[in-house]
């Protein structure tokens, strides 16, 4: 890479990237450190303050990480240093005909196209650089000689192929959840080595979540003065960033839920959640290649379902069995909304009767049109005298035991990974899925496992449950 300008002259230049304002004056001093170039000492003092380092990079950095709170500019600054990469900087390492590509990676395309909107921007409002511009479309601008700014959503097997002269991961906290692909350690592995031929540079930022993931390990490994000088990580509040956030606004939401605003604007990695299940452990639970098992006569199967009304949440059904001390899976059904309910109530009960099964258990969703749904198909609804979270606890004891199979569902996976546990009330752990996300699937696996835990004999006597609290079992009429 070599610059044709100073990225400080671009910024304090009205005509190139406008970021001269005073409000912008802790983010020119990431930005110029990440480069590499000398700092002002009224820069300096906001550079010691968010990297907690005495002296700024020499260099160039290979990485930088920010950890920042909500409305913290990130967005802005980041499309801002992609511009100045893509528009003023030289690549003389590209082959004739390559695509140079700067690469803006999000959890999904919408959230990655905010940069590139913001970029757009940039570059539409200097005189000078909207001369480079070729084209736009909703993912990709094209700029002079064969340079491109493209989004794309946080899978692996889109990010390989391509040279690319920087790499920017937007809100890397959120990708491990069960709308993304892959997590987030895969898709920064596999872009790492689109970066070889350039030397490009690797950007990870995104507000904190919980203790896991590439953002806080980056943040573990490297914050502060003990971290390598080519990696630069920075921490800095909503305000500290943006001092034009309103402070009355963010008071009052530190007032609502402390812990909550304390990571969301207070740039602080949350300890109140941790990851429930581990990729260790279910991946030991699975049988890779097995997505589904028939059904055979000398066993006795149970079924869970998680309803829904159809407008927004999957309705979901999972059926298994117990062999031995092993309690096996063998059916994950998953209909995303919309949908007719009474229809995938039908096509479930259908499954059912396959499986030999006129009895089917869940939680208290929807009061009685699911139970009459059921019925009307001549299958008896009963109510889990387990809640969500006593259903999960049970479950992570059977897949730490190794006393439970799980089917090859990709679904299911994801979602098991991106489940949460957190301190509850009296000193009962509360499992949940995140925030925006779902738990269908994962939900009626838990609960068929705990199900199947049950004894088989009194699970055929019409009116029998047995529910199982933390290992202690207790029959209910």
């Amino acid at each position: 890479m070599k610059p044709q300008i100073s990225l400080r002259r671009a910024l304090e230049d009205p005509k190139l990237l406008d970021m001269g304002a005073p409000s912008w004056l802790a983010w020119r001093a990431l930005l110029v450190a990440i480069v590499g170039e000398k700092l002002t000492t009224g820069e300096l003092e906001h550079f010691r303050r968010l990297t907690k380092r005495d002296k700024p990079p020499a260099q160039r950095v290979r990485q930088f990480w920010g950890v920042v709170g909500r409305r913290g500019g990130k967005s802005k600054s980041m499309a801002t240093l992609a511009v100045y990469l893509a528009c003023m900087c030289k690549y003389p390492m590209l082959s004739a005909g390559e695509r140079g590509v700067v690469l803006l990676i999000a959890q999904d395309q919408r959230q990655a196209t905010i940069i590139l909107e913001y970029a757009l921007a940039v570059i539409e409002n200097s005189p000078v650089l909207r001369r480079q511009l070729v084209r736009s479309t909703a993912d990709t601008i094209e700029l002079q000689g064969s340079i491109f700014l493209e989004v794309r959503a946080a899978n692996f097997r889109r990010l390989r192929g391509l040279t690319a002269l920087a790499v920017i991961a937007d809100e890397v906290s959120f990708w491990l959840a069960e709308d993304s692909a892959n997590p987030d350690v895969e898709i920064i592995n596999a872009v790492k080595p689109a970066l070889l031929t350039t030397n490009g540079l690797l950007i990870g930022i995104s507000s904190p979540y919980a203790r896991r993931g590439v953002l806080w390990e980056a943040y573990r490994d490297n914050f502060g003065a003990d971290g390598p000088e080519d990696v630069l990580v920075a921490q800095g509040s909503s305000r500290e960033l943006n001092p034009d956030l309103p402070e009355a606004e963010i008071d009052a939401e530190y007032k609502k839920d402390a812990a909550y605003a304390a990571g969301e604007y207070g740039a602080l990695f949350r300890d109140d959640v941790d990851s429930f299940v581990t990729a260790e452990a279910a991946d030991a639970a699975t049988d890779f290649g097995d997505p589904e098992r028939p059904y055979t006569r000398h066993f006795s199967y149970s079924a869970f379902v998680d309803p829904s009304g159809g407008s927004s949440d999957s309705m979901a059904l999972a059926i298994g069995h117990r062999e031995g001390a092993i309690t096996i899976v063998d059916v994950i059904r998953e209909v995303p909304a919309p949908f007719s309910p009474a229809t995938v109530v039908e096509d479930f009960c259908k499954v059912l009767r396959r499986y030999g099964i006129s009895r089917v258990f869940g939680d208290r969703y929807g009061a009685e049109w699911v139970a009459e749904a059921f019925d009307f198909q001549g299958v008896l609804y009963e109510h889990s005298e387990l809640n969500r979270s006593e259903l999960y606890l049970n479950f992570l004891q059977m897949l730490n035991s190794k006393t439970v199979a799980l089917p090859d569902h990709e679904g299911l996976r994801k979602q098991l990974l991106a489940l949460e546990r957190r301190p509850g009330r009296l000193g009962r752990d509360q499992v949940n899925h995140p925030r925006g996300q779902h738990d269908d699937v994962s939900n009626v696996v838990a609960g068929v496992s705990v199900l199947c835990n049950v004894e088989p004999l009194a699970m055929s006597v019409p009116g029998f449950g047995r529910v199982i609290q933390y290992g202690q079992e207790s029959n209910v009429a």
